[in-house]
């Protein structure tokens, strides 16, 4: 039996499907407006970014102040000056022991080197000195011949970090201000939009204000346990720089799982310069148990309310965000995912269909 094509039925799903791509264009060119015009301000966006992810993390010790009758200006002034005042102690820790065991480092580099020179002498590679030597040479020649374009690239790393400066300035004082008048905030944008944007928009700021809460201090709970069972491990192994390790343990934590990589191979190379290859296979042993445990542990009881994101969207979207914006887009891809996933959630609630549950019986009264 032969089955022939519906003419009517082609031409409509033909016409619904143009429609539904027409308004995927659409979308698709205002979302890449939006991003092309975010990107010509990011100037400004950036601090407001990092500002608001400090107002998250610093917030609940705000609002104890408030609730205990405190002066919105003074509790936020008490809040940025105690936030200015750990950020220094934590670059004091890093250092201070950092410039007192650097001469060891140094030593221990140098020492790691001539190893590696004695290996690659014997078998199986067999490299002699000359050779060794040679490449040496090769190397302090290019990078004799790059020395234009190292200077440019030190003038770069100069622009970035007073960049840098200047947004940790910004993102400090907008920290204060959004302290100080945050809960005013919404209030004022519902003034603000006609319609149903008054009741929509401040419903969806509502809820990702309480996501972005959410995942910025539980990243921070994960990653002082990281920090504490890391460095301890360092500790007891004898890795130098244990507490510069620790500290950028737990600053690595707010960069999901490409942060952990990084951190881990940083542990990993100062133990193998500094104590040898076998501590350094320990180091790796403990930091691998502990980011197991973080994985299965840690983070399903502190994310119990969490962002409910599965694992393997969390990971396309730090690959996602690292290969569009480098560092700042793995900071920034699981809070964005987590927003979008807000906003999604919201539309749903607002297009979905009542449905009327059906009697129990044909009479209507089920007695």
């Amino acid at each position: 039996m032969s089955v022939t094509l519906s003419s009517t039925k082609t031409r409509a799903a033909l016409r619904v499907s143009a429609r539904v791509s027409g308004e995927l264009l659409i979308v698709l060119v205002m979302t890449a407006v939006a991003v092309w015009v975010l990107g010509r301000m990011w100037s400004v966006v950036w601090p407001l970014i990092v500002g608001l992810l400090l107002t998250t993390l610093t917030w609940p010790i705000a609002r104890f102040l408030r609730r205990r009758g405190w002066p919105p200006a003074l509790a936020a002034s008490v809040v940025t000056v105690l936030f200015l005042l750990v950020a220094a102690g934590v670059v004091a820790l890093i250092a201070v022991p950092v410039s007192s065991q650097s001469g060891q480092l140094a030593d221990g580099v140098v020492e790691g080197i001539q190893r590696l020179r004695e290996w690659a002498s014997g078998p199986p590679l067999n490299i002699g000195d000359d050779q060794i030597t040679g490449a040496f040479d090769s190397a302090t020649a290019r990078v004799q011949d790059s020395l234009g374009s190292m200077v440019t690239t030190v003038v770069t790393g100069v622009s970035t970090v007073v960049n840098g400066v200047v947004t940790a300035v910004l993102a400090v004082f907008l920290m204060f201000f959004m302290l100080k008048d945050g809960p005013r905030f919404l209030p004022w944008l519902e003034r603000q939009l006609p319609g149903r944007l008054a009741t929509d928009v401040p419903a969806v700021a509502s809820r990702g204000w309480e996501t972005l809460g959410e995942f910025v201090r539980s990243q921070a709970y994960v990653g002082l346990l990281d920090a504490v069972l890391i460095g301890l491990g360092l500790w007891i192994v004898g890795v130098p720089l244990v507490l510069p390790l620790a500290v950028l343990t737990f600053v690595s934590a707010f960069v999901p799982i490409v942060g952990a990589l990084f951190a881990g191979f940083v542990a990993v190379l100062i133990a193998l310069v500094s104590n040898g290859l076998t501590d350094a296979l320990i180091v790796l042993a403990i930091i691998v148990v502990v980011q197991q445990l973080e994985g299965n542990v840690f983070q399903p009881m502190i994310q119990s309310r969490g962002l409910g994101l599965h694992a393997a969207v969390i990971l396309l979207a730090v690959t996602l965000g690292g290969s569009l914006a480098g560092i700042v887009g793995s900071l920034l891809a699981v809070p964005a995912a987590a927003l979008i996933a807000v906003a999604w959630n919201y539309l749903r609630e607002q297009l979905a269909e009542e449905r009327q549950e059906p009697d129990a019986s044909p009479g209507g009264d089920p007695s």
